[in-house]
Formats: structure tokens, C-alpha cells, sequence
């Protein structure tokens, strides 16, 4: 596999140097001036580069088509890994290495995480006009924290039409998976409706092995090695029709309901030092109706209705030394949740602009689990539970920006929040500030303060055991807190193009899942916890390059230094810190431009983290593909390998504080996938809002 790949790339990038001396720049080309201006001039030629990022009122605009034209991105979520600081690790976006919210034309997108990158996947690059990265999002987007606003083509004053794709996927790791696709917009100058299915189905296997020494109280010592063997079967059905009627310029009506059905059976077999045969299946259904109404004073307006449930049921056999369990179970999640929201622009003399607005969210998460004794049938009462959560949200803001001249603008805003449970009822604010400074043309300089509050997932504050094995159990918190984030940047971009960040962030209350195994029982408990805080502070630097008219890459990396803090974890307490860094690569070579061949190469490394009292060692990937574009764009044929070495799955360890467990996880990731597109009626695919299931079972 590896000289094979080598050959490749060896194949790929001569062929990329003999086709730029072979052929000659043409005044007339569209391709010769994909990204530079030329100018010929008696024996004199000048090159210029126009600016694919410039500063604006809070945030860095970004030309998207300028920046993906000679790079072979085929959808939304791959162009997005060509912005500079976007860091892709193990199909996971952030913005250098911290976590960021994607809105999409100014509004927030509701998707849970995985949900929105599936989609993301499904959106043609072509649709993207501008990108807006915002390391401190303003409180008018109603989201806290770093974001990205991507905004989209308008289909506005086009003629009538109706237009389509349909898409088919392989992809193979160790069993195959399938994901087909069908998009159609009808658009006039005032109406549109799209509809989009999608249908997606395979299996995944996962390998896992644990080392484990277990201490207890009395001094003895217990080994715990075992391994396993995980199938996952799933099936997934989304389906959206939207519809979207223009009375004017920004007045616009928007309707769009949205269904996703989801089957899902997991087998798993543990065996060594304990043996487990544990088997789930669990069903899933979203319904979501939003209707967002905008007027011409800058006024907006939104309504979002979703329903969830998710019931499923688990049979589990375990036997560790004398203890046996056998038993059934039926769990369940059904939430009901209403968004209203408002917000009004207003623009002022003098280049001064204010903006107010709020929103309003309520939610009821309807949870239970029962345990059944698998010979009897019997309920077991102490392991199971029902309960009716509540949650309300009020949020209010306020925001003015200004522009002092054309070299210097700010914005600032400030939120009140009240996050009301049955067991919190706390109000925080959360300021936000930034300052973009542009002494001279190439040279941007931007200073960004922001502020985040973070919410654990519905199911992880009941006060529930989940039972994986004998010797594993998941344990919900009910005294769980949201995090509170406050982070700075520095950020200076020299010549349009080299980005240099200084950053720092402190989260109190940061949760994560921690693993502890207990010292009165031969037991370990998964169970999310508060830490005191997450500090983290680090440096940036992106620099991207080209060479001869057909190599265009990115280098980034990131340095940083991250403290966690925990005086109550259990029977003990922790100050972990760590200096690590980062290494991004993102590579493509134009092979041939008729026809339209091009060859990436992605590559990613981490030198380890910690998260509580866990040790994340070094990991990394490395992926390539291949794409061919028919002449009149509307044929894309794409191969891949995605983790080529198969390093991207990493060994956790906790080894400290009378803890010892070494697990090892092997998900077979080296991908091997084939995709083709065909676009009919100069197809471009409209952009729906998503649905907020991040905090969902």
C-alpha cells in the first residue's frame, strides 16, 4: 500500500510539472486567471493576486471561490477545511483546535454536530459565496464563542427553473457502507420549494482491548484484561422540503419541515477476564417545523417546533468471577422543544449601527429505563427510573458597531441569559468584543474577547446506571453544571495570506465523561463531571503555498499549553497540565486541466492531549483523493483514501492517581470510497436550517 501510494504521488506530481511547461498562459484563459491578475505590458509581464480575505466589522470575509478554485473539494465540508485555523481531526471541524458554531446566511444552523456535517457533505462547494470567520460571534447571530457564517449564492431575479442532483457513495472499511442522495430546487423570481432524500445504510465493525489493574480498599490487586468485538448496523432516512417566498428586497417568508428516521442494532461480545454479550437496538424520529419571516426594516422573526423520540431496548449476558448478570431492558427519550427568537437591525448616522433582539426556549425531555431479570421477567426496581425533565432559556442582547474611518472598526455586544431546570436557576452575562485595525492594504490586525456557556445532554443529568458489562456501568449526573467559557485573540494577517494567533481561554465548570474505577467494588463508572476549570493558551500559524502553477497547499500549526483543574472527583482531586502542538497539511496538485484531473493530499498530526485523567497519545492521518470534473461541470467522478496507514484510533491511558486502565480502540479506519454526482439544470442545492438534537440520546 505504501509504495503504491508513493508511485502515485510521484506519477501525479510529474505529470503536474510537465503539463505546466507544456502549456503556455493564454491573455484570454479563465483558467490562467483563477487566482491572479495579469496584465502584458511590451516585454514586461506584472502579477498581482487580489485578496481572498478581507477585514470587516468583527470578523475575517473570505472569497470561497477564490479560495477552492484549483483545489478538489466536492461538497461544503471539505471547502471548509481550506479556511486557514480550520483544523479537521477525526471527522471533527474546530477553529485551531477549539470548538466553533457554523451559522448558515446568518442564521444558526439547529443540527445536532453529526447531523450538520452530514449535511454539510451533501451541499455542493458551488454554493458557497463568503465565508466569515468570527472568533468572538457577536450576539446578533444569537450563538456565543467562535463561528463561521457561511454565506450562500442567491437564487434571487433568476428565471424560472427546475434543477437537481443525485449522488451515490461507496465507502469500504472492513464491511461496506452506502449513502444515496436526491436533491430538486424549483425557483422563480419570487418562489422557490426544494426538496432533498437521502438514505444511508452499512455496517462498521470496532475492535477494543483493555489492560486493566484494578486496586481496592482492602490492598488487593485485580488484573482486568479483556477484548472485543463490536458490529454496528445502521439505517438512516432523511428526508426536507422547504419552501421560500420573496415579497421583496430582505423581506422574505420561509417554511421548512424537516423528518429523519433512524435504525440502529448493535451487537458486541467482551471476553478474557470477564465475558459479555450485549446486543441494543434502538429506533429514532425528528419531525421539526421553522418558519423565519424577515422584513424590510431589518426586522426577524422565527418559530422552531421539533419532536424527538428514541426508544430501544438492550439484552445483556455478563459473567465476572462469581457475579452473573442477565438482564433486559426498554429506555426511551422523547423531547418536545419550542424556539421563539427576534432580532432588529438599525443603521445610524455616522457609520454607527445597534442591534436588540432575543429569544425564548422551552423544552421537555420525558426519560425512563427499566431493568428486567431476563429468567424471570420481573422488574428490577433500584436500576430503573422515569422522569420528566424541564428546561426554559430566556436570552436578551444587545449590540452597536462602529467604523472609524476605513482603517479601523469595532463591535461590541452584551447578553443576559437565565437558564432555568428543576434544579438551576442561574443568570450569566456574556460580553462580547472585537476591534479589526488595518494599518495597509495586505495587513490586518484583529482583537476579539468572547464569552460561552456550554449544556450537558438531556440524558446525562438523569439519575440513571446504564450497565455495559459486569465490570462497566454509566452513571447520569443530575448535578451536572453548564460550563461558562471566557477566550481572547490576537490575531495579525500579513500580506492577505500568513495568519499568526495568539489565543487564551479559561472554562469554569468544564465537563467530560471521566472513567473511575471504584476502590470499594470491583466496578468502573463512566460518568460526566464538572472540573474546577479548563485553561488553555497557544499560538497559531497558517502559511499557505504554491509552486509551479499546479501545487496549491496550506501549512498550519498550533502550540498550546492546557491546564485542567479538579478538587472533587470522587475520593480525589487533580492539576494535570501539558505542552502539545498540532500539524495540519492540506496539499493539491492540478494533474491536468483538460480534462479536469486533481489529486489532495491531507494530512493531520496531534502529539497528545489530556482530558482529566486520561492520557491521549500521539495520533494522526493521512488521506488522498482523486477527482475528475466532466467538461461542463456536471459529472464528478471522486476516489479516495481516507487514514491510509490506519493511525487516526488512538490508546487512552489513565495510569496515575491509583487508577490503571490502558484502552486500546481499533475502529478500522483506512476508507476506501468511490463517489459520483450528476448535476441536471445548472444545479445549485438550497441550504435548509437544521435541527438542534446535540443534546439528544
Amino acid at each position: 500500500m505504501i509504495k503504491i501510494t508513493h508511485l502515485i504521488l510521484g506519477l501525479g506530481f510529474f505529470s503536474a510539472i510537465q503539463t505546466a511547461e507544456a502549456q503556455d498562459i493564454k491573455k484570454d484563459s479563465l483558467e490562467a486567471y483563477t487566482d491572479s491578475i495579469f496584465k502584458e505590458l511590451p516585454e514586461v509581464m506584472i502579477k498581482g493576486e487580489r485578496p481572498v480575505v478581507k477585514a470587516k466589522k468583527g470578523m475575517l470575509e473570505y472569497d470561497m471561490p477564490r479560495l477552492i478554485a484549483n483545489r478538489p473539494v466536492n461538497n461544503i465540508y471539505e471547502a471548509l477545511r481550506e479556511l486557514p485555523g480550520v483544523v479537521d481531526m477525526d471527522e471533527s471541524l474546530s477553529l485551531g483546535g477549539r470548538g466553533m458554531t457554523i451559522i448558515i446566511n446568518g442564521k444558526v444552523s439547529t443540527l445536532s454536530t453529526d447531523q450538520l456535517y452530514a449535511l454539510l457533505k451533501s451541499m455542493p462547494s458551488s454554493r458557497l459565496e463568503k465565508a466569515e470567520v468570527m472568533y468572538a460571534a457577536p450576539a446578533r447571530y444569537q450563538v456565543r464563542g467562535a463561528a463561521i457564517n457561511l454565506i450562500l449564492k442567491s437564487e434571487t431575479d433568476n428565471p424560472s427553473s427546475l434543477q437537481g442532483e443525485v449522488f451515490g457513495e461507496w465507502r469500504q472499511k472492513h464491511y461496506g457502507e452506502y449513502t444515496d442522495r436526491g436533491s430538486f430546487i424549483y425557483s422563480s423570481k419570487k418562489f422557490s420549494t426544494d426538496f432533498l432524500y437521502s438514505y444511508e445504510h452499512g455496517h462498521q465493525l470496532n475492535i477494543s482491548n483493555k489492560e486493566a489493574i484494578h486496586t481496592l480498599n482492602d490492598g488487593t490487586q485485580h488484573q482486568m484484561n479483556t477484548d472485543g468485538r463490536n458490529v454496528y448496523k445502521s439505517e438512516g432516512n432523511n428526508a426536507r422540503l422547504g419552501m421560500d417566498y420573496t415579497f421583496g428586497k430582505d423581506h422574505q417568508l420561509s417554511l421548512v419541515y424537516t423528518a429523519q428516521w433512524n435504525n440502529n442494532n448493535n451487537t458486541a461480545a467482551t471476553w478474557g477476564d470477564e465475558t459479555a454479550s450485549t446486543r441494543h437496538k434502538a429506533n429514532s424520529d425528528l419531525h421539526n417545523l421553522q418558519l423565519d419571516y424577515s422584513l424590510p426594516f431589518h426586522l426577524k422573526v422565527g418559530a422552531e417546533y421539533t419532536h424527538y423520540n428514541n426508544p430501544g431496548t438492550q439484552t445483556l449476558s455478563s459473567i465476572l468471577g462469581d457475579e452473573q448478570i442477565n438482564i433486559n431492558s426498554h429506555e426511551g427519550q422523547r423531547i418536545n422543544k419550542l424556539k421563539l427568537s427576534a432580532g432588529q437591525d438599525i443603521v445610524l448616522p455616522k457609520d454607527w449601527a445597534i442591534n436588540f433582539g432575543g429569544f425564548y426556549v422551552t423544552s421537555n425531555d420525558h426519560s425512563f429505563q427499566s431493568y428486567y431479570d431476563a429468567k424471570t421477567g420481573t422488574l428490577i426496581p433500584d436500576n430503573s427510573m422515569a422522569s420528566v425533565h424541564h428546561e426554559k432559556t430566556t436570552n436578551i442582547y444587545g449590540g452597536l458597531s462602529k467604523n472609524f474611518g476605513s482603517k479601523l472598526s469595532a463591535e461590541a455586544s452584551l447578553a443576559a441569559e437565565n437558564y432555568h431546570t428543576d434544579i438551576w436557576n442561574e443568570w450569566a452575562l456574556f460580553p462580547t468584543f472585537s476591534l479589526n485595525f488595518t494599518p495597509k492594504d495586505g495587513h490586518i490586525l484583529q482583537a476579539s474577547l468572547s464569552s460561552d456557556r456550554s449544556y450537558p445532554s438531556f440524558w446525562s443529568v438523569q439519575n440513571i446506571t446504564s450497565y455495559v458489562s459486569a465490570y462497566s456501568e454509566i452513571q447520569g449526573n443530575p448535578d451536572l453544571k453548564p460550563s461558562l467559557d471566557y477566550s481572547a485573540d490576537l490575531t495579525y494577517m500579513l500580506l492577505n495570506k500568513y495568519m499568526f494567533t495568539l489565543y487564551a481561554s479559561n472554562t469554569k465548570d468544564f465537563f467530560t465523561q471521566q472513567l473511575y474505577q471504584q476502590p470499594d467494588r470491583l466496578r468502573e463508572v463512566y460518568k460526566f463531571f464538572n472540573m474546577d476549570y479548563n485553561r488553555q493558551a497557544g499560538i497559531r500559524v497558517s502559511m499557505p503555498f504554491t509552486a509551479l502553477n499546479r501545487i496549491d497547499g496550506r501549512f498550519t500549526a498550533i502550540g498550546f499549553y492546557d491546564r485542567q483543574r479538579c478538587d472533587h472527583f470522587w475520593n480525589t482531586s487533580f492539576d494535570r497540565k501539558i505542552h502539545s502542538f498540532m500539524l495540519v497539511l492540506n496539499n493539491t496538485v492540478t494533474v491536468s486541466r483538460k480534462p479536469d484531473i486533481k489529486f489532495m493530499l491531507y494530512g493531520f498530526y496531534q502529539n497528545g492531549m489530556i482530558q482529566g485523567l486520561f492520557d491521549l497519545p500521539k495520533s494522526g492521518n493521512l488521506d488522498a483523493s482523486l477527482r475528475w470534473m466532466s467538461k461542463n461541470q456536471k459529472v464528478t467522478v471522486t476516489a479516495k483514501c481516507n487514514d491510509i496507514f490506519d493511525t487516526s484510533s488512538i490508546s487512552p491511558r489513565m495510569t496515575s492517581y491509583g487508577q490503571y486502565v490502558v484502552n486500546k480502540y481499533s475502529a478500522c479506519q483506512r476508507t476506501f470510497v468511490l463517489s459520483l454526482s450528476y448535476k441536471f439544470g445548472n444545479y445549485k442545492e438550497k441550504r435548509r436550517g437544521a435541527i438542534d438534537t446535540s443534546r439528544f440520546k
